[in-house]
């Protein structure tokens, strides 16, 4: 069901979205193209198809695949704290902004 040019004027207006004409047929164009793949996804068969309770698969034995937890930088902390403006105790003093 396309968009007609009214109903992107008042989805702007609702939004509170300054839209011209122009913009408003690029908008349009943008956003049939939205619900066109809306519709084709609708229109798949998902009969038979349990609903997943979470993102990341939940078969036996399977689960998310982590990388491993390996240092891959090197510790350059004390070049960093030498350009700094202002450092104690290994940390970094910034000014108060907020009273």
């Amino acid at each position: 069901m396309p968009l007609s040019p009214d109903e992107i004027q008042r989805l702007a207006r609702l939004a509170r979205l300054a839209v011209s004409p122009e913009e408003g047929e690029a908008v349009r164009a943008q956003l049939n193209r939205v619900l066109n793949l809306i519709d084709e996804m609708r229109a798949v068969d998902t009969a038979g198809v349990e609903p997943m309770s979470h993102a990341v698969a939940t078969a036996p034995g399977a689960g998310q695949r982590l990388r491993a937890d390996a240092v891959t930088e090197t510790d350059r902390h004390a070049e960093y704290q030498a350009v700094a403006p202002a450092v104690e105790r290994g940390l970094y003093l910034v000014p108060k902004v907020i009273e």
